[in-house]
């Protein structure tokens, strides 16, 4: 019998990789389909197929969904760079869209990674590229730095 500790994240890095390996993921992404599926320093990619469900009016995904997965992207690249627990919290996402997107795209993924890391502002980009690496939207991203004390077990695992 092992008398280890539950192992206990020290970075944002390893915060986001805990978060892959116990398959943690907060209510948005579950009712999006979208999943956080790679993380290293300054780069995360998240993955998710475009299906009805996040259809608007014009029969494609709605700009929403995009808009998701790409400040996610943006948030956990930065948060993936941290060298402590820090919180990255948006303070502006400039969006473009290249095509639309609905089912028959297939996956998609959304590739965020890190332009500059300062003490207290991280900016970012992402792009939702498809199997065949064809855009579909882009951002880029400006974002507060703000250390917290670490979570507890309970607070943690719930995303």
């Amino acid at each position: 019998m092992s008398s280890e500790a539950p192992v206990q994240p020290t970075t944002g890095l390893d915060e986001i990789r805990l978060m892959i390996e116990r398959g943690i993921r907060p209510p948005m992404m579950d009712l999006m389909g979208i999943d956080l599926t790679e993380a290293e320093e300054g780069r995360v990619v998240f993955t998710a197929k475009p299906s009805r469900r996040v259809y608007n009016p014009l029969g494609i995904a709605h700009g929403g969904f995009a808009a998701t997965m790409l400040d996610s992207a943006c948030g956990l690249a930065a948060k993936s760079a941290t060298r402590d627990l820090s919180d990255c919290v948006t303070l502006e996402l400039k969006i473009s869209y290249h095509a639309p997107l609905d089912e028959s795209v297939g996956e998609v993924r959304a590739v965020g990674t890190v332009v500059s890391m300062g003490r207290r502002v991280a900016h970012t980009r992402a792009e939702i590229l498809d199997a065949g690496d064809r855009l579909y939207a882009s951002a880029t991203s400006t974002l507060l730095l703000a250390a917290r004390a670490p979570r507890s077990n309970s607070r943690s695992n719930q995303g």
